[in-house]
């Protein structure tokens, strides 16, 4: 099983960046998909998830109105749409696959990270 996460960078805060993570040897429409980060020094906290039928989705509430994730079964594609950035949101996220929600602990599987940056 391969998570390959994409789409990070260098952002000014008040910006904008989509994060994708494409999937691999997995039955991806049967997982629930979700991210998390890692800020340095902190422990990987939960970001936010959507069901395999992608009706539900989840957020922690220091996100919650900024991100939006969604999902593409046919491409085997999550995404992270994350808007008003802060530099707070300074992490390495990665994408996870499992079967418990609303916060997927644990995941069975997890991408490799995706580094942000937001300057102030």
């Amino acid at each position: 099983v391969q998570l390959q996460a994409s789409g990070g960078g260098l952002v000014q805060a008040g910006g904008s960046l989509r994060l994708s993570c494409a999937a691999s040897g997995l039955t991806f429409s049967s997982y629930n998909m979700g991210w998390f980060r890692q800020a340095p020094g902190e422990e990987r906290e939960f970001v936010a998830a959507i069901s395999w039928r992608p009706s539900s989705t989840y957020y922690a509430d220091s996100v919650k109105g900024r991100f939006t994730i969604s999902r593409d079964n046919p491409k085997k594609t999550v995404y992270l749409q994350v808007n008003s950035l802060k530099p707070e949101d300074t992490a390495v996220y990665y994408c996870a696959a499992g079967f418990s929600l609303p916060t997927m602990s644990p995941p069975v599987y997890w991408g490799q990270g995706t580094l942000v940056t937001v300057s102030s």
